[in-house]
Parts: structure tokens; C-alpha cells; sequence
């Protein structure tokens, strides 16, 4: 064999070497690209909350005191019952004020026969004026003192100062309860309608007020947007309410402005001391949104896969100026209509090939869940 066809025979060896491997890489970059699902980033109408800690309370919430010293006698109501107002809910033990009463309307009737007996005798210039007034005081003070120990006795049966519902009763028959008692006997609320205080820090309701239609307070507080509710065990109240006022100052000790909202009760559901969270509305028109779910964090930011020109992957910076339970509105880093990749971003790295499947960006969201905040 002469070395030229040695020499062929070698070329051709390498080209058909080149050209296995090159087949191999290009099968191999197939086997490498994914097929994922994409969509072009949509201008939605989104409306995002922002959520604060509140307490309830009913809109009256009566505490019910002992006006007089004495043994509870009879606990006439339980907790949670609905009363109306004048409805007698304790019995407080009144024997000694009995005997009190009696021996003060003992004394009246002394004071008064002294009364009549000196009353004829004046007439009759055989005693002075002075002598019957004397009388007369001495039967207004008796008077007087019983009418002050029936009114005791009065109070040691009491009664509900409002409609509502009745709460904790920390004292049972045979306590010794006083106006100074450490609590009261009870407290009525009225929960018809509920009030929900929370409070915003100081950069937050600066930006409220700023945002909110008016030019004095009072009109803003009318253009407040009406409140959702979030129960202590995560569920929405199935009813919204007002906010009705707020004070306009910052605590100098929390740094914090008040606000209260009203919420119906109709079924009363909600009671006195409930907890929960209220929701506060934002709505953005035309905003750029994408999928929380399509979204991963680097050292503190935000990226999205977007889709490049040659079908890569490519890691985008975004900025984010709201949320919502789906969704991130974003304020910079993509634009409407840029194919951003829906699923399937853990399997991903920048630069990675990908088969790009695109669908209706509305179909993929509705697959998707809220992620827990």
C-alpha cells in the first residue's frame, strides 16, 4: 500500500470521527432541551391587598357592675346568652339592707307621729314654729336615709344595662362582690354590628392617604375603599366592611396611626374579642404580571426565565411593586407580550436550550395555586 492511500484512508477516518461527533453533540443538545411550557407576559386589571392585625369588638360593649357590697344570691343568665335591656341578670344577697330598710322605715314613722302630734299644738300657740320644723327635718332625714337603703336594695338586683350578649362571668353564686371589685360581673356586648381596630405604621398610612381621593381627611375617610376581613383561622368573612374613622396622629410609644372599620354581623358570628386580619384593596390597571410560581430568588432578587431568540433560557431581573395571592406586578425587567417560561423552572439553568411549548398565558394561571405567604 502506498503512503498516499495511507494517508487518504487516515483523512477519511478523521472526517468520519467529526462527523459522528458532531452528530453526537447535536443529539445530545436535543436530548438537552426541554420542552416547557411559555406565554407572553399579559397587562392584567389586578387587585392586590395589604393585611394588618385586628381585634373585634362589639360596637357596645357594657361592662355590668355591682353597685352594692354582697353575696351573689342567684346568676340568672349564661355566658353567651342573648338579653335585653332591663333583664335581670344576678341576685345579690340582701338581708342585712332588709333589716336596715326596716328600722329606717321605723324611724319615718316615729318622725311623722312627731310631726302630727305638734302639728295641732302650733296651731294652738302652745308650742313655737320652731319646734314643728325641728319635726319636720328630723322626718325628711329618716325618709331620706330609707329611701337610700331601698335604693341599695334596689341595686342588689341587677339588670342589663343594653341589648346583647353576655360574656364571661367571672363570679358564681356565693361570691362577695362590690362596685370595687377587680372585674366586673359580666359585660353585655352588642354585636349586631362589630368594630375592627388595626393600626398602619407611619410610612404605610402616608401612603394611604396620599393615594386616596380628597383634600381634607373627612373626605378621604369617605373615599376609603370598603375592607375585607381574614378570621383567625384563615378563612375570608363573608362580609365587607367601612372604615369609619381614623385618628390622624402617630402614637409616640408605637409609632402607629389607629383606624377603626365596621363590619354587619348579621348571623352573629363575630363576637367581642375575636382576632383576625384586615385585607386593604390596591387595584392596578393595565399592570405587567407574571406567575409567583415562575419566579426564583438570588441573593435577595427576583428573576424570571425568560425565552431567548435561539430557544435559551435566559435569567431576567425584575422588580416587583405589588403582589397578589397568583401573581407578582412587576415594574421593571420584562415587557408585555416577552415569552417568559411558565413550568418547570427547578429543572432549568441560564443558557439552557429549551423546546418552547407556548399556550394561553389565562389556561396556564388557572392550573396554578396561591403560594403560602
Amino acid at each position: 500500500m502506498t503512503k498516499f492511500k495511507i494517508l487518504s484512508i487516515a483523512i477519511l477516518g478523521v472526517a468520519l470521527l467529526l462527523t459522528s461527533c458532531k452528530q453526537e453533540e447535536q443529539q445530545a443538545s436535543q436530548q438537552q432541551a426541554l420542552p416547557l411550557a411559555v406565554a407572553k407576559v399579559p397587562q392584567k386589571n389586578v387587585t392586590a391587598y395589604t393585611t394588618y392585625p385586628t381585634a373585634i369588638e362589639g360596637t357596645i360593649n357594657s361592662e355590668v357592675r355591682a353597685k352594692v357590697s354582697g353575696y351573689i344570691q342567684k346568676v340568672l343568665v349564661d355566658e353567651g346568652q342573648r338579653v335585653k335591656k332591663g333583664q335581670v341578670l344576678f341576685k345579690l344577697e340582701t338581708q342585712s339592707l332588709s333589716q336596715d330598710a326596716e328600722a329606717a322605715k321605723s324611724r319615718v314613722n316615729v318622725a311623722q307621729v312627731e310631726v302630727n302630734k305638734l302639728k295641732p299644738l302650733v296651731e294652738k300657740n302652745i308650742i313655737s314654729e320652731v319646734q314643728l320644723e325641728t319635726a319636720k327635718a328630723n322626718l325628711a332625714q329618716a325618709k331620706s336615709t330609707y329611701r337610700s337603703i331601698a335604693a341599695n336594695i334596689a341595686y342588689a338586683t341587677v339588670t342589663s344595662p343594653v341589648d346583647g350578649f353576655v360574656g364571661a362571668i367571672p363570679y358564681r353564686e356565693g361570691s362577695l362582690v362590690s362596685a370595687t371589685s377587680a372585674k366586673p360581673l359580666t359585660t353585655v356586648a352588642s354585636i349586631e354590628k362589630v368594630f375592627a381596630y388595626f393600626s398602619m405604621n407611619e410610612t404605610d398610612y402616608l401612603n394611604f392617604i396620599q393615594q386616596t381621593k380628597g383634600k381634607t381627611l373627612q373626605d378621604k375617610i369617605e373615599n376609603f375603599p370598603k375592607v375585607g376581613l381574614i378570621l383567625a383561622n384563615g378563612q375570608a368573612y363573608d362580609q365587607t366592611g367601612i372604615i369609619e374613622t381614623v385618628t390622624g396622629q402617630i402614637d409616640a410609644n408605637t409609632g402607629t396611626v389607629s383606624f377603626r372599620a365596621v363590619f354587619n354581623n348579621p348571623n352573629m358570628f363575630l363576637t367581642n374579642g375575636n382576632s383576625g386580619k384586615i385585607k386593604i384593596p390596591k387595584y392596578y390597571q393595565n399592570a405587567l404580571v407574571v406567575p409567583q410560581s415562575a419566579t426564583f430568588e438570588q441573593q435577595g432578587q427576583t428573576f424570571v426565565y425568560t425565552v431567548g431568540e435561539d430557544n435559551t433560557a435566559k435569567a431576567t431581573l425584575i422588580t416587583i411593586e405589588d403582589k397578589t395571592d397568583l401573581f407578582f406586578i412587576v415594574d421593571s425587567g420584562v415587557k408585555a407580550g416577552d415569552l417568559i417560561i411558565l413550568k418547570g423552572i427547578g429543572k432549568l439553568r441560564n443558557g439552557m436550550p429549551i423546546v418552547p411549548q407556548e399556550s394561553e398565558f389565562d389556561s396556564i394561571v388557572k392550573q396554578l395555586k396561591p403560594l403560602f405567604q
